[in-house]
């Protein structure tokens, strides 16, 4: 007996058939493997987008407190600063109808801070006023000595002063 039924087309329909489930398998993987790296991708562009975010967040904050940075930083001398440090000191005694220059500065080796010795001339009242706006001036100071003596074989009332001072926040 003899079967009517048609061998050939009917393995080309399965194979095709297999041939086809694999190629969808193949796909499915595929597509799977896309979504995961599509999720990383997504994952590592939140973490960065939160990171670009904080740093445009640190950096607003940055600039509203630059004023009191340098403001703060007005209150420190840089050994690179030191010649304006010293300017300063001078003006102070020329705003009180004093005269000051300095005459010795040196950086200890056994301690933070700068020495200065300034030699200052003028009136009594001139020499406290400047004794006083040294002590308030922004700079953190320590008066150290002051040598203070009249003038003899003066009409005018002068009188001179040695000043030891010790910059203490001076940043090497």
């Amino acid at each position: 007996m003899q079967s009517n039924f048609p061998k050939i087309p009917f393995i080309l329909s399965v194979s095709f058939f297999l041939i086809s489930f694999a190629v969808l398998l193949y796909f499915f993987r595929e597509t799977n493997s896309n979504v995961n790296k599509s999720q990383l991708a997504e994952t590592e562009l939140y973490a960065e987008t939160a990171k670009r975010s904080e740093v445009q967040i640190l950096n607003n904050s940055i600039n509203k407190i630059e004023s009191e940075r340098v403001n703060l930083e007005t209150h420190f001398a840089k050994s690179s600063d030191v010649v304006p440090f010293l300017d300063t000191i001078e003006a102070l005694a020329s705003k009180v109808g004093a005269k000051a220059e300095v005459s010795s500065v040196d950086i200890p080796k056994d301690s933070a801070g700068l020495m200065v010795g300034l030699k200052a001339s003028g009136s009594f009242s001139s020499l406290y006023k400047f004794l006083t706006l040294m002590e308030n001036s922004s700079y953190e100071l320590e008066i150290v000595s002051i040598n203070l003596r009249k003038e003899e074989g003066e009409k005018i009332s002068l009188w001179s002063a040695l000043f030891k001072i010790k910059l203490l926040s001076f940043t090497q």
